[in-house]
């Protein structure tokens, strides 16, 4: 006798809540659709929200594909102090001067961060350090070092300019860490910055318009 065939699944868009892990996301998920596998196609930190896509069932095979997909992301930038997650996760440690920057020396700078550039992501983040989440060592105060990679900006904005804060677009590459672009960005504008607020708006051509919030999903009715 054979087998039924497995449900082919689907690809859900999310439209993350703040304070909600990826995780979390998909749990929920996971037992409104009474699915036996979810998956996400790239986190978002509890502190970010926005288009988190979740792939149930056969379709969880296409998750590499969507991940490998350029991103876009909205936020919001404050320079004048640095903060050891580089968001606010935690309090600032450092305090600098912002008096300085205007228009004309962002417009300077900028052309930095467009293309290949260098990254060395954050201490507080998943990566993993001899076994370990690099957040989890962070946490315990560990001084461990991650290594630097090259990633891409193609596109980098500043939408609006009202010290101490600084709002963005930027669409970039697979691995680009948004809390060191704000870190490196306040470096290179001669102060210390953090980012202090995150939105993924699109992953290839998904967009955050399209998702839901996790508690709204409903089951897909097959006639």
């Amino acid at each position: 006798m054979s087998q039924p065939e497995a449900p082919q699944g689907e690809i859900l868009l999310i439209d993350k809540p703040y304070g909600w892990t990826s995780f979390q996301a998909v749990k929920k998920v996971k037992w409104l659709l009474k699915a036996k596998k979810v998956g996400h196609a790239g986190t978002l930190d509890p502190l970010a929200t926005g288009l988190l896509i979740l792939c149930t069932e056969k379709k969880t095979k296409e998750i590499e594909s969507i991940q490998a997909q350029e991103k876009e992301y909205t936020g919001t930038i404050t320079v004048g102090a640095t903060t050891p997650s580089y968001d606010m996760e935690t309090e600032p440690n450092e305090h600098f001067p912002f008096d300085h920057i205007n228009q004309e020396l962002i417009d300077k700078t900028l052309p930095q961060f467009i293309g290949d550039i260098t990254q060395i992501p954050p201490l507080f983040s998943a990566i993993k350090v001899d076994g370990k989440r690099a957040y989890t060592l962070a946490r315990q105060g560990s001084d461990h070092e991650l290594k630097s990679r090259i990633i891409h900006i193609r596109e980098f904005e500043i939408t609006r300019l009202e010290l101490p804060e600084i709002d963005f677009r930027v669409s970039c590459s697979k691995g680009t860490y948004i809390r060191s672009l704000a870190f490196d960005f306040g470096k290179a504008l001669g102060s210390g910055a953090y980012l202090s607020a995150l939105r993924r708006t699109k992953i290839g051509n998904y967009s955050v318009l399209d998702g839901v919030e996790p508690q709204n999903v409903t089951p897909k009715i097959i006639e």
